[in-house]
């Protein structure tokens, strides 16, 4: 063996959820399991989550007194709406909760937590009010030790400085507990800055990787198979233009260093491919600094898009909002990617504005533009650059719903996920909160004279305007799989000894987000189902 080159059993490529919750497994069945990661720290944009996973049937459900595996194939069914994928969803139903099951005989996976969250398609058949999500538990950075310092920041911090604290939560926390567990088994190897390069390919099967690893090529083989888990390709803008993803990389919520290096040594190798012109897409509320952070939730006030028109159902499921973002502004000509949260006085005295509800809106929102303010519409439609006519319409139409409590052209509060948010936060990263979008923060109901309180007038200046643009938590196109998370070539048949889970693969979900916790769900689901096929027990 040439000194530049070792051997292992399984080499993970990639982090996140997915490859480190299956390097784990590999290694606690005996694998010599080795974790290539391009980036200095560990969890992808795993690390930036709240964590959720969408796992009907598991364990922590059953605590709950949460029932309905059977109902949720017929939701997938429902909504997917998609033959070609009706195995990978059975095969999905079936891991997950197999996994969990025994993630949680390890104390360091103990346990795992039941979170109510409708699901996005409220009116399918199937659909939960209280959903299947559930949660990793916190751990603190003494549980960690040194490993700790090894998982990525949330966004706050990375972009803030915001304090993280003696406690890891959401998806730092399942990173964290993963690694740890992983690093436990005395079975699993990490090189942390070492980027792949290329598949290594001995008559037709996947016998390894050629990586660079702090600069320096290495040759890394793999005697029993090789899993992509390395995310998508949503910060590469080249990718993104020649597939057609909507918006942009900077406008990403994907970690920096997704850039699709794992998609396309599959494709070089004959691997098919599905779905690359689809993103998870979500609103972003723009911030001081000029970039977005994730935003659902929106309780008062409307978006117009640039003709100064209200256009949807503001609080609407995060992914669905940013599709019709995306839709509208293909099939109207009309700016959709870029549009303005309107709202007066009233809401920011309820509900506060960027940050801590206890004080008042920070004056850099101002001063760099991220906030408008103005005495009166016509004003704030000069400031916004919008048709004054269209936007005066806009307000009154909505302010017309307000004595009645009923929405009548967009409907706004009459789904389980739209009334969550009369008791809850929205889940938005706050800069001076780096815990902030890792956890639903639950309230007291929203008190209100009106029947409805997430439609309540704009009527009681001044007005202000903040600027809401399409963004995405990572493409979701990727490698074709089947239901053992085999890569399969484009005549369906797999490529021995090549896997892919997580946003590497093309999405069980196809172009639609069933739930809270399907894209970690799913990460983790086909990075154990890829497991147990290279062990050869794959059920």
């Amino acid at each position: 063996m040439p000194a530049d080159e070792e051997t292992f059993d399984v080499v993970v490529v990639g982090s996140g959820g997915g490859g480190l919750v299956g390097a784990y497994v590999a290694a606690s069945r005996g694998l010599r399991t080795l974790v290539i990661e391009k980036t200095a720290l560990f969890g992808g944009t795993t690390s930036y989550s709240g964590a959720g996973i969408w796992c009907p049937g598991s364990a922590p459900l059953a605590r709950a007194g949460v029932e309905g595996v059977e109902d949720a194939r017929t939701y997938l069914r429902s909504v997917v709406a998609d033959s070609s994928r009706e195995s990978l969803q059975d095969a999905y139903l079936q891991a997950g909760t197999q996994l969990i099951d025994e993630l949680e005989q390890n104390p360091l996976f103990q346990s795992f937590f039941y979170s109510p969250v409708p699901e996005y398609f409220a009116a399918s058949p199937g659909a939960s009010p209280a959903g299947h999500t559930i949660f990793p538990p916190a751990v603190s950075v003494a549980e960690l030790g040194e490993l700790a310092a090894l998982v990525r920041r949330s966004i706050p911090e990375e972009r803030w400085g915001s304090e993280e604290g003696p406690v890891l939560n959401g998806g730092r926390a399942l990173i964290g507990r993963a690694l740890k567990a992983f690093v436990e088994t005395g079975n699993g190897s990490y090189r942390l800055n070492t980027a792949l390069e290329n598949l290594i390919v001995e008559d037709g099967r996947v016998v390894g990787v050629q990586a660079v690893s702090e600069g320096e090529p290495v040759t890394i083989r793999a005697s029993r198979g090789v899993l992509l888990a390395a995310g998508g390709f949503e910060r590469n803008s080249e990718l993104r233009e020649k597939h057609g993803v909507a918006s942009s990389s900077e406008r990403s919520h994907g970690a920096p260093e997704n850039t699709g290096d794992a998609i396309q040594a599959g494709a070089a190798i004959g691997a098919a491919t599905d779905l690359l012109d689809e993103a998870w897409h979500v609103p972003g509320l723009v911030q001081p600094d000029g970039l977005p952070v994730f935003h659902t939730g929106t309780r008062g006030g409307i978006w117009v898009n640039g003709a100064g028109e209200r256009f949807m159902n503001e609080i609407q499921p995060y992914d669905r909002a940013g599709h019709e973002m995306r839709r509208l502004h293909t099939t109207t000509g009309v700016e959709h990617t870029r549009v303005h949260w309107v709202f007066d006085q009233r809401q920011l005295d309820r509900d506060s504005f960027g940050g801590d509800p206890e004080l008042p809106v920070g004056p850099e929102w101002f001063e760099s533009g991220a906030l408008k303010k103005a005495d009166t519409l016509e004003e704030l439609a000069e400031l916004i650059g919008v048709p004054q006519e269209n936007l005066r319409k806009s307000v009154e139409e909505f302010n017309g719903y307000a004595p009645g409590g009923v929405d009548e052209r967009f409907h706004r509060g009459e789904t389980p996920w739209d009334q969550m948010f009369q008791h809850v936060v929205g889940f938005s990263y706050e800069p001076g909160n780096a815990s902030s979008g890792t956890t639903l923060n639950y309230l007291v109901p929203i008190t209100s004279e009106w029947p409805n309180p997430l439609v309540q007038p704009m009527d009681q200046g001044p007005f202000y305007a903040a600027t809401i643009v399409l963004s995405d938590i990572g493409t979701k196109g990727g490698l074709k799989t089947d239901e053992h998370a085999r890569v399969v070539r484009a005549d369906g048949q797999p490529i021995e000894g090549l896997y892919a889970a997580g946003n590497t693969m093309a999405a069980m979900s196809g172009r639609v987000y069933p739930g809270a916790g399907t894209p970690i769900g799913s990460s983790l689901a086909f990075a154990y189902l890829a497991v147990l096929d290279i062990l050869g027990s794959a059920k």
